[in-house]
């Protein structure tokens, strides 16, 4: 006869094997549905934007602004999977494609410019839905954008952003062609 440790052990270990479904059924969510970014997409400019590195400790959550740039800033300007880009402010940073004899392959990257400018000299682009989450699809190459793209934005500076990371949440984004 077993114990009665030991039979309860057993039985809740059979209990919980029994509930769970193999893995080949196991539910996996469902993909979410696909956003169009079209409607951030503006085909002029918007009106009277401003230097980044001008606003950036003036501005606070709730702001609405216009900014204009680069992308470049990070060797990696497009947040992966996430409608996100940083947008640099050409006034502070210069692509190393720019600088004479710099090959550099990543020139968006900036790597010569000091941490200093870098941080007075971006801002966190980013599309978010109704829900107030950024948009989960990534932005490289929707509508022409790439690393060193010319791009106009207005937004909203978001609720998160401070003077040190300035992130704003993008109404229009005219790309310059």
């Amino acid at each position: 006869m077993m114990k009665p440790s030991l039979l309860i052990f057993v039985a809740a270990a059979l209990a919980l094997t029994a509930c769970r479904k193999p893995q080949s059924e196991a539910a996996v969510d469902p993909p979410p549905p696909s956003v169009s970014l079209d409607a951030w997409f503006t085909s002029s400019a918007p009106p009277s934007p401003q230097a980044i590195h001008l606003v950036r400790d003036r501005l606070s959550p709730g702001d609405e602004v216009t900014v204009s740039g680069r992308i470049m800033g990070r060797k990696n300007p497009f947040v992966d999977d996430r409608a996100a880009f940083v947008l640099g402010d050409p006034a502070m940073m210069t692509p190393c494609n720019e600088r004479p004899d710099d090959d550099c392959e990543t020139p968006w990257d900036v790597c010569c410019d000091s941490r200093e400018n870098v941080r007075l000299g971006t801002a966190t682009i980013q599309l978010v839905g109704d829900d107030g989450r950024v948009i989960g699809r990534g932005l490289k190459g929707v509508n022409g954008l790439s690393e060193l793209s010319t791009v106009t934005v207005t937004g909203t500076v978001d609720r998160g952003s401070t003077p040190e990371a300035l992130i704003i949440n993008a109404t229009a984004v005219y790309v310059d062609r």
